[in-house]
Order: C-alpha cells, then structure tokens, then sequence
C-alpha cells in the first residue's frame, strides 16, 4: 500500500472544500495559504474571479512587526490587517476557506483574529 505526500493529500482535501466554497460579491472568500515560514490570506470574489484584498507576512506594512514573533503570532498580525482592509473596502461577512489545512494552530490564529478585527464568518 502506498502513501500519498502530505502535499498531495491537503490539495485534495483542498479540492474537496473549494467544491462547496464559493465567494460572493456580498460574501467573498477568505482563502489561507501557510508555507513553512509564511502565511498568506486572500479575499476573493470568486464570481467576478477578482482578488479584493491579499496578506502576507510579507506585507510592508506589518514586516517590521513580524520580526521576533512565532508563527502563530504572525499569523494574528496577518488576521487583523487583513480584517481591518477589507472591512475598508466595505466587507462584512466572508466564507472561511482554510485551504485543506486543520483549523488549529496558525489557520485558527488567523481566523480568530480577522473575528475579533470586525470580520464575520
């Protein structure tokens, strides 16, 4: 019996969850990607097939902060500005796509962020 790679198997499950995932114009999609040292969040109105607001640890904005932090800390840097522009953009609501990814750990940090900057899914 052979073993399929971690990989392999999150772009499934992934596949699995984007089936039944869709982003409105009034309910856009909040997709997470995490690499090994990164984590990066979209919003995305998959009906208009546009990208409304993307995040990363990267960002200019928050790059100074991340400094020093663990990845769960940065992954609640990322939540919260990711809440605070799309809340400027005029969103309220938006469908949680974890990305084939276990809600613990950093995907659950980010989430809970976005909720307590103002975000609602």
């Amino acid at each position: 019996m052979s073993q399929v790679e971690p990989r392999v198997a999150r772009q499934r499950r992934h596949s699995r969850v984007r089936a039944r995932v869709k982003g409105t114009t009034g309910r856009p999609r909040l997709c997470v990607f995490r690499s090994l040292n990164h984590i990066y969040a979209q919003v995305i109105d998959d009906l208009k097939g546009h990208t409304l607001v993307c995040i990363s640890t990267l960002d200019p904005e928050i790059r100074s902060e991340v400094e020093g932090k663990v990845k769960a800390g940065r992954a609640e840097l990322v939540g919260s500005l990711v809440a605070k522009r799309v809340l400027s953009k005029g969103v309220t609501q938006v469908v949680f796509d974890r990305g084939g990814y276990k809600y613990h750990g950093r995907v659950k940090a980010l989430a809970e962020a976005a909720r307590q900057g103002g975000l609602k899914f």
